[in-house]
């Protein structure tokens, strides 16, 4: 099992092989504990299992320290449902990449549905973001009442006050329309959309599969990412937030970061630099897929901390959620509208996988039978 042997490129299906890597092939008739073991072993997907393994326990630690905070809710709380949903989703997108890397040498079947998950994975995260965009960026966004047991009715009078000022001056604009009745679906049916389209990818359009499967998410990504474009490009949307000039400025550097680690993921993931420049070279450690996942990783752990800046301002400032931040007619988060979601979107993703699942194993399995005996 510790000692199997690695083949080049030329010895395994052409549908195994990646551009520019020539070595470190495993031959996909592997059981799973020599799967298991191969993570512990020099191959051209020990690298790519290990950069989304390892930041999922990052990730665990930026994430729980929110519930340090003084004044932070219980864990339970439905203030956090849509922070819960966003670690679900992250968790989800990074645990099923490092299974898949590690897995996918089984067979030919199980290897297109480790990638048909993975990707279903990718659309699920962009969905959990966008929960954590509409309850904690929008300066619209719902948020439930929280620390509001010490205020004196002074207080709660000037609040019921600043409430029907906002109410009565506010003409709701085309972006509040969408944002308020259309903003999570449209980011759910696109998500199945990039579902789609990239499992479509492993049959069609493989010469330019990379690029397809990269520019397909730029839609989930400027969709979800709306409320902080309105965030960042509306005056009024900045004054009316919780946030103070100093949080705002915070949370648009986050952002920015955030980007520009897509932006150089997205470079290394269509232009297979360095193993382009050097083939044979980077077949085992740093390849391009190595560096997209840890650009991948960056730009989450920048989201997360953008998140983080606007829930603390939240807490710090709970008269705030009230006065500007929640209207009356706009409900906080409950578990219909955040788990409720994330679990109707992943049982449309689930059949879509099932779909293409089933095509795979109608293609795949004569020629499956003929590897068994390699």
């Amino acid at each position: 099992m510790w000692s199997l042997p690695l083949v080049r490129h030329t010895d395994v299906p052409q549908r195994v092989t990646e551009n520019f890597i020539l070595s470190g092939y495993r031959f996909p008739n592997y059981s799973l504990r020599q799967c298991l073991a191969s993570a512990f072993c020099p191959t051209n997907e020990t690298g790519n299992f290990w950069t989304h393994f390892l930041p999922i326990f990052v990730f665990a630690f930026h994430f729980l320290e929110v519930f340090t905070w003084e004044g932070a809710p219980e864990p339970s709380s439905p203030f956090f449902y849509p922070f819960w949903n966003y670690f679900l989703g992250v968790l989800y997108l990074l645990l099923a990449s490092s299974l898949a890397h590690l897995l996918n040498s089984m067979s030919l079947i199980i290897r297109e549905i480790c990638f048909f998950v993975d990707y279903g994975t990718i659309s699920a995260y962009t969905v959990g973001s966008s929960l954590a965009y509409y309850y904690y960026i929008h300066p619209q966004a719902g948020i439930p009442e929280i620390g509001f047991g010490g205020q004196n009715n002074s207080q709660r009078e000037r609040l019921n006050t600043d409430e029907e000022a906002w109410n009565s001056a506010s003409s709701p604009t085309l972006f509040q329309v969408f944002f308020e009745s259309l903003y999570i679906p449209s980011t759910c049916l696109v998500a199945i959309i990039c579902v789609v389209t990239c499992c479509n990818t492993r049959q069609r359009w493989r010469k330019y599969r990379y690029a397809v499967r990269t520019l397909v998410f730029l839609l989930p990504f400027f969709i979800s990412s709306a409320p902080v474009f309105y965030r960042l490009l509306s005056p009024s949307a900045n004054s009316a937030s919780s946030s103070s000039p100093h949080v705002f400025s915070t949370m648009a550097a986050f952002f920015y970061r955030h980007c520009f680690w897509l932006v150089v993921s997205a470079i290394f993931n269509i232009s297979k630099i360095p193993e382009r420049l050097s083939p044979g070279n980077f077949d085992i450690w740093g390849h391009s897929h190595q560096w997209f996942h840890c650009c991948t990783f960056l730009s989450i752990l920048d989201e997360l901390q953008m998140i983080k800046v606007e829930v603390r301002a939240l807490l710090l400032n709970p008269a705030l959620v009230l006065s500007s931040v929640m209207p009356p007619r706009l409900p906080g988060p409950t578990l219909w509208s955040t788990y409720g979601v994330m679990v109707l979107l992943q049982g449309c993703i689930a059949s879509v996988i099932a779909l293409f699942g089933w095509q795979a194993y109608q293609i795949f399995a004569p020629e499956q039978k003929k590897l068994k005996g390699h």
